[in-house]
């Protein structure tokens, strides 16, 4: 799905990436060592021109059906791995990887970014904007989301997610 919004900029997001989860002390292993993460990821305010249109574009993947069909086939899983997005994650970026295209395709002189809290935005906040409201953890619904804007005059000299 795809939708123009106004994005909410709140630099603090990036700090969700250094915060401890199960089997992860330290946050996300990718944080301060992979390209595109904080703190060297770029800020989407900088990258992007705000007075251009921006868009969402996201996947919604039913993680509650997913579990449940898992529960069914793996019965001794436990609730930690019946969600764990090793598992799903791939089927469902493929899925939202697949609309990026689709919107590039149709507007090339847009650039994006699969990562937007890494960049600085609030990701819950920007979709709650047009009434989708994401679930901490995903219990029935899991989103995907991706942000597609028009790069600012020399702010984009990145590779693009």
């Amino acid at each position: 799905m795809i939708a123009k919004i106004d994005p909410i900029i709140d630099h603090s997001v990036r700090g969700l990436c250094s915060r401890p989860y199960p089997g992860h002390p330290k946050g996300c292993p990718n944080h301060a060592k992979k390209q595109g993460c904080p703190p060297g990821a770029k800020l989407f305010d900088q990258v992007y021109d705000l007075g251009q249109p921006v868009f969402v574009i996201w996947n919604a993947f039913p993680i509650g059906e997913y579990a449940a069909r898992m529960r069914e086939l793996h019965p001794e899983w436990s609730e930690r791995q019946l969600y764990c997005c090793l598992y799903w994650q791939p089927k469902a970026r493929k899925q939202l990887n697949s609309l990026v295209l689709e919107f590039i395709h149709w507007h090339p002189w847009y650039a994006f970014t699969g990562c937007p809290e890494a960049e600085g935005v609030n990701v819950t906040a920007t979709m709650a904007g047009i009434g989708v409201t994401l679930e901490w953890p995903p219990r029935a619904v899991a989103y995907q989301v991706a942000l597609a804007g028009v790069p600012r005059e020399g702010g984009d000299d990145r590779d693009v997610d």
